[in-house]
């Protein structure tokens, strides 16, 4: 592949170096200080972006992508009411873009038990749920959007949670906050997040009944298993059309 990263930060790196490891091309960089550098004229002869920056900045550079014919993968969290907008322009152009908000194959797998958990939990009730999330002081967003996914797959199965929201002690920015946990509807489910230290991230499902507690958990133990699933999906997009995510992925494994 002959490949453009944008965001060159701890996971722009991590790619980098995966994508040198397997004898890719890294033909272009753009960060925060180049990114005038992110044209038509930088991106002719790219196969595909890597786009991994900020929420305030992705949706613009994944449109540039798109409407320079360029594949483009990114895992950028917390922008994604106007991922729709992006999906439309990307078929619209005959392009090919991929997004997922986590690209650990654990995870991955983590979103699928999640789902089938609570489609198992609505036939047999007696339980409520709630979602922790842990990362590192530095994630721009919050909640993260692994447990926003996870959340909405409880949503789509469990008939007693319409929706979510975000407890965040001491998190400015987060979205669909409540400021005391007591303050969660009953027909939300509540997401705690946490920012310490430089945690790559840690997401637990629990399920809590009167008797019993039942978790489902997932942790990263370090940046490259993400970074690793960015290269793997930004292969797999090559020479393709259409817009694709993780489940496509994994279909084509099988």
């Amino acid at each position: 592949m002959k490949a453009a990263i944008i965001g060159y930060g701890k996971m722009g790196r991590e790619i980098e170096r995966i994508l040198r490891e397997r004898g890719d091309e890294v033909a272009l960089i753009v960060d925060a200080d180049n990114r005038q550098d992110l044209d038509a004229a930088h991106l002719a002869g790219i196969d595909v972006a890597l786009e991994f920056t900020t929420p305030a900045t992705a949706y613009d550079n994944i449109r540039t992508c798109l409407e320079c014919g360029v594949a483009v993968v990114s895992g950028t969290t917390g922008w994604t009411d106007r991922l729709g907008e992006l999906q439309a322009l990307c078929r619209e152009r005959h392009g090919a873009f991929f997004y997922a908000s986590n690209y650990c194959l654990g995870v991955n797998l983590m979103f699928r038990l999640n789902r089938q958990l609570a489609k198992l939990m609505n036939r047999v009730g007696g339980y409520d749920v709630r979602i922790e999330e842990v990362h590192h002081t530095e994630k721009k967003d919050a909640p993260s959007g692994t447990a926003i996914t996870l959340a909405e797959g409880i949503v789509a199965e469990l008939d007693a949670k319409s929706g979510w929201v975000n407890y965040a002690p001491g998190i400015a920015h987060a979205a669909n906050r409540v400021e005391r946990s007591e303050d969660t509807p009953a027909d939300r489910v509540e997401i705690r997040s946490i920012r310490e230290g430089a945690v790559p991230g840690i997401h637990t499902v629990t399920y809590e009944s009167a008797d019993d507690i039942l978790e489902l958990k997932h942790t990263i133990k370090n940046r490259r298993t993400l970074a690793a699933g960015a290269v793997v999906a930004a292969a797999f997009l090559c020479g393709r059309q259409g817009v694709f995510g993780m489940d496509d992925l994994l279909e084509e494994s099988k």
